[in-house]
This record gives structure tokens, sequence and C-alpha cells, in this order.
């Protein structure tokens, strides 16, 4: 069954890369009415929070700055930004990067106990694979809010 949340995890990241090479950088940072963020903000929040995951799970070093807290973690907003966030070019090699991360992932490894339970509100991830396998949700939940979020950019221009 590991096998399957590995193969996942990199079809997701796949399709994920594939969307945000199609979006022209110029729709990056467009917010429609009723969105709090854009397509930058979620590509950099799959990449801050991919990279947390990482550390939790597998105690793999973080490979985006420490910038990309203050961009991307959960309850920030571009509004907010104070400095110049990421380019489409440097998100997409971060993307891959951590493609190339998932690819390296053995299935034992989901099998690991946490150092500590990691919770989260009402969550509670006791080993590498229930914390990755969340994660891998988080990230298609993502997918689905950027095709949406272009939706809207693309209704909002005509």
């Amino acid at each position: 069954m590991s096998h399957i949340v590995l193969q996942s995890a990199s079809s997701v990241r796949q399709l994920v890369i594939g969307q945000l090479q199609a979006v022209p950088e110029e729709q990056y940072d467009i917010r429609p009415a009723g969105w709090n963020n854009t397509v930058r903000w979620h590509a950099g929040h799959l990449v801050h929070w991919m990279d947390t995951a990482f550390s939790l799970a597998f105690g793999r070093t973080p490979i985006a700055p420490d910038s990309y807290t203050a961009f991307f973690a959960t309850g920030t907003k571009p509004a907010e930004w104070k400095g110049e966030p990421p380019t489409k070019e440097e998100l997409i090699e971060r993307l891959s990067a951590q493609l190339q991360r998932i690819e390296e992932i053995q299935d034992k490894e989901l099998d690991a106990a946490l150092g500590e339970p990691v919770e989260m509100g009402p969550l509670r991830f006791e080993t590498a694979g229930t914390l990755y396998n969340f994660m891998l949700m988080h990230e298609a939940m993502h997918l689905g809010k950027i095709t949406s979020l272009l939706a809207a950019v693309e209704s909002a221009q005509k």
C-alpha cells in the first residue's frame, strides 16, 4: 500500500507543476473578488508545507528559504506581504526539486514513528506515512483551488 501513496504523491505533484507551468506569470498575482489568495500564494504554500512534511516525517532539511514561511504559511495572504515573493520560475524549480525528493522516499520510511506526534487542530499524526498521506490530500486540495482560481481569473477578464 505504501507504494500507492508514493506513486500518488508523485502524480499529484506532476499535475501541480504542469498546471503552474501553463499559467502566464502575469496571472500569478491576480486575486479575483471573493478570493484571499493568488496562484503564486498557492504554489508557494505547497512548497512551504511539503518542506514542513519532509522535515517532520523524514528529517529532511527544507529546500526553501525561511522567507517562505512569512509569504506562504497558513493564514498568510498576498495583501499583507512585505518584500518580493519568489518568481514563477523559482517556485516551479522548488516544486520540481521536491518532486525528485518525493521519488526518493522508500516505502519503509512511511512506517516510521514520528519523534513526537504532530497535531493540527483535531488531527493527530503518529507515523511518517499518516502525515505524508495528509500532505498528499492537502496538495490535491490546493490543485483544485488553483484550478478554480484560474477559472475565476478568466471569468473576470471576459
